[in-house]
């Protein structure tokens, strides 16, 4: 191959560089965002006092959490998308819904209470919420999946579980807005199981999908 040949490919592979893995995991999870939406307000609905359920500080708590679960892994699994990244020294982003959530059981448990602390945990629909979260987060685990394969994930299993993380936590902020338990007791157990349940179905699948 001659020098003016040699130029002429490194210009065309310069021209055809992937989208930074940032940029394509917003735009997957920005598509994805409306569809698991009409996937609540087609099956599930808004709940239907929720304009006096705002006036109650533990209703909004739970966008709080839900938030404060998807940022920090959002912000892992971008962290992760590189080879050789790990979770050492990220880890502690995770601890963010966890200290919300104590902080609300704890303010919580100082009320007068008008139901049993068993009453509280077990609410009103704790298998709807186990289910509805995975089911929401489905076409956001997909995108998540999609956009963090445009990246180099060495641990591809723990990647997934990050993209499965990011995905419950957009998930169950959609879903806040149906549910009717409002405890972050309920919050704490149901919606941790509805969690897990989806991360490790992000492991499985990017187990195999993020492998390069």
């Amino acid at each position: 191959m001659d020098t003016d040949q040699l130029i002429r490919s490194l210009a065309a592979d310069n021209a055809q560089h992937a989208q930074p893995v940032g940029i394509v995991l917003a735009l997957a999870l920005m598509a994805a965002t409306p569809v698991s939406t009409a996937m609540l307000f087609l099956g599930l609905g808004i709940r239907p006092d929720i304009w006096l359920a705002v006036r109650n500080p533990f209703f909004d708590l739970k966008f709080v959490v839900t938030m404060a679960l998807a940022i920090p892994a959002l912000v892992i699994g971008l962290h992760l998308s590189r080879p050789e990244a790990s979770l050492q020294g990220w880890s502690w982003l995770l601890i963010a819904p966890v200290v919300v959530l104590v902080g609300g059981i704890a303010v919580e448990m100082m009320l007068p209470q008008r139901a049993p602390m068993m009453a509280r945990l077990v609410g009103h629909n704790s298998m709807l919420c186990v289910s509805a979260i995975p089911v929401l987060s489905l076409p956001l685990l997909a995108a998540s999946l999609f956009g963090l394969r445009h990246g180099a994930p060495s641990r591809p299993a723990t990647a997934g579980a990050i993209a499965g993380l990011v995905s419950a936590g957009v998930a169950a902020t959609l879903y806040a807005a149906h549910c009717v338990d409002d405890s972050p007791l309920f919050v704490a157990t149901w919606y941790t199981v509805a969690t897990l349940i989806v991360a490790g179905l992000g492991a499985l699948i990017g187990a195999r999908v993020l492998r390069y």
